[in-house]
């Protein structure tokens, strides 16, 4: 079989799917691996540097008609009409929230397997592409701000005076907003960690930054696969009011909150917004999913009551050599787990097959996203 990745079509997505260090072990599989001219090119990776790992480098045509496709993101209709019937997609394919894609792609008879949804377990941490990409999400985040911030981020001592470092706010815990804590520690900010889950009060305290107190009472706010649940619509307003005089306090507010196949919740709202220092920054990581700010623009940076909002959807993609790397690698583990002998074998006896394959032989055959194409 022959496994191929594309160049990017997607405005300004810079990662590439597959990368040379992980050639000799897809190889192994018994796969040929098959390279566009120049789609590493934005993540700094050339023809030759595939050739040397024994990559065959095609035209775009010959790419996508592999049998298996690693893609970073998720193919447009019209490039689905370009898919052979029997191919297998392996990428991030946004099935919960755009579920009639997947549709589209099971009446054009393709398999595909979201990296979106690996599941949380031991045996598929090698596979977890959001949490690779979230860890350099939350780093960037925090080099957007304190870029941004018209002030230092750490304490400094000088003979003209003494400044003060700057306060940082990270909301939400996960594996995006604990490197943006680390980060902003790193760089000499005074920094505080929020989340909703009980679990990340002591993740939050390793790392050197203090906890958010909210006198807001909260059951267990972690499900099976480790993600926050949602709040009932009372203590989600109530923890947005309790967060304004904290907000109040912090000159960069960086949010993180999402919840699977949801919008992502309000976490700042206007009076908070409004109650921050002029020159304040809020980068807001959750903007492709609605925002937790509610003033945040997807993709821009916009000024409001004096405070900048930062909605930059793909951060990832700023650092393309290291993300394409890093999801390289959990791309052709997905791959290598089913793949034997150079056959792809699917099998929904495995936990992690069954979680990640969202249609098959024509049929959309993950369960919520076919309740969510019928809702």
């Amino acid at each position: 079989m022959t496994l191929g990745t594309v160049r990017a079509s997607t405005l300004g997505e810079r990662r590439v799917a597959l990368v040379p260090q992980v050639v000799s072990a897809l190889s192994k599989k018994g796969l040929e691996v098959l390279v566009q001219s120049n789609a590493g090119r934005e993540a700094g990776i050339s023809d030759d540097a595939f050739r040397e790992a024994g990559v065959r480098i095609v035209s775009e045509t010959e790419a996508w008609e592999s049998d298996i496709l690693a893609l970073v993101t998720p193919p447009s209709d019209e490039e689905i009409a370009r898919l052979p019937s029997g191919a297998i997609v392996v990428g991030f394919m946004q099935p919960l929230d755009v579920p009639e894609r997947i549709a589209r792609l099971a009446d054009q008879g393709i398999t595909a397997l979201a990296m979106e949804l690996v599941p949380r377990i031991s045996r598929a941490q090698k596979m977890d592409a959001l949490s690779a990409m979230a860890s350099l999400a939350g780093y960037k985040a925090t080099l957007v701000a304190a870029n941004r911030l018209p002030r230092f981020f750490p304490l400094l001592t000088t003979a003209a005076g003494t400044v003060r470092p700057a306060n940082v706010t990270i909301l939400g815990a996960g594996v995006a907003g604990l490197q943006a804590i680390a980060t902003a520690r790193r760089l000499g900010a005074r920094v505080w960690g929020y989340d909703i889950r009980e679990a990340a009060r002591e993740e939050v305290k390793s790392l050197g930054a203090q906890f958010v107190e909210l006198d807001l009472e909260m059951e267990d706010m972690q499900d099976e696969g480790g993600y926050a649940k949602a709040l009932m619509a009372a203590k989600a307003e109530q923890q947005v009011e309790l967060l304004v005089p904290h907000l109040a306090n912090s000159d960069v507010v960086i949010t993180t909150a999402l919840i699977p196949g949801r919008r992502a919740p309000t976490l700042v709202s206007e009076a908070a917004v409004k109650a921050m220092k002029p020159g304040s920054v809020i980068v807001d990581l959750a903007a492709a999913s609605g925002g937790n700010c509610v003033l945040t623009a997807p993709d821009s940076v916009t000024t409001h009551h004096d405070v900048q909002i930062i909605g930059y959807t793909n951060l990832p993609s700023t650092v393309p050599t290291d993300a394409s790397f890093l999801y390289a690698r959990t791309v052709s583990a997905m791959i290598g787990e089913f793949v034997e002998d150079g056959v792809f074998g699917a099998n929904f006896e495995d936990e992690i097959f069954k979680s990640a394959c969202v249609c098959h032989e024509g049929q959309v055959v993950h369960e919520r996203v076919r309740s969510l194409i019928n809702s």
